[in-house]
């Protein structure tokens, strides 16, 4: 048996988690990955990583990303699914961070990889991001955390997620992310306290 009809036939949940910049995902999968020992993946991360690591593919990522380009989507695809089944042996789960993008990115996730088992999406007023990344910004001086690149972020965001979450609305959960952290928290914990006893 191959590495991923052993990830196929694992059983273990794999969840996409998405939300505007600003949404609190982030937060959010990290206390996630801290009571279920998850393996949280960004897309984001994993071309930084490669870019880093100095091989040939991270040479053609750097480059693209220099010029501004987008990276394609089966570059974006192979990251993913080679650290999914790096951690495969001790793996109890998969948050995957703001993936996917577009729903041609769900498809090929799910058609080369395994069908995600739950679609957390962090359902957010553009005021609270919008505050929230401001108030990032006073304290980390991020570039792109002022509020025209703001506006422009969360309008992107919008016209890409709200087809992928009209596709898979079976299997999305929305997550009130303008409340404190804890209670978003809780919403998290019971959507995935339900599919763990679903994938057993």
């Amino acid at each position: 048996m191959s590495d991923l009809e052993a990830l196929r036939s694992s059983k273990i949940p794999i969840v996409w988690v998405l939300g505007g910049p600003g949404s609190g995902k982030g937060t959010q999968c990290a206390r996630l990955v801290e009571k279920y020992g998850f393996q949280h993946l960004s897309s984001g991360d994993l071309l930084r990583d490669e870019v880093q690591s100095g091989s040939d593919k991270g040479k053609e990522i750097n480059e693209m990303m220099v010029k501004g380009m987008l990276v394609p989507r089966q570059v974006v695809l192979d990251l993913l699914k080679q650290a999914m089944l790096k951690n495969l042996a001790t793996a109890k789960g998969y948050l995957i961070d703001g993936y996917p993008r577009e729903v041609e990115q769900g498809e090929d996730f799910e058609k080369d990889i395994a069908p995600c088992s739950l679609v957390l999406y962090f359902d957010c007023k553009d005021e609270t991001m919008t505050q929230r990344l401001l108030g990032r910004a006073a304290s980390s001086g991020r570039a792109d955390d002022n509020e025209e690149t703001i506006k422009k972020r969360l309008v992107t965001f919008h016209n890409c997620s709200e087809p992928v979450i009209a596709k898979y609305t079976q299997k999305v959960v929305i997550i009130c992310a303008d409340t404190d952290p804890d209670t978003i928290f809780g919403q998290c914990t019971a959507s995935v306290d339900k599919v763990l006893t679903t994938c057993k």
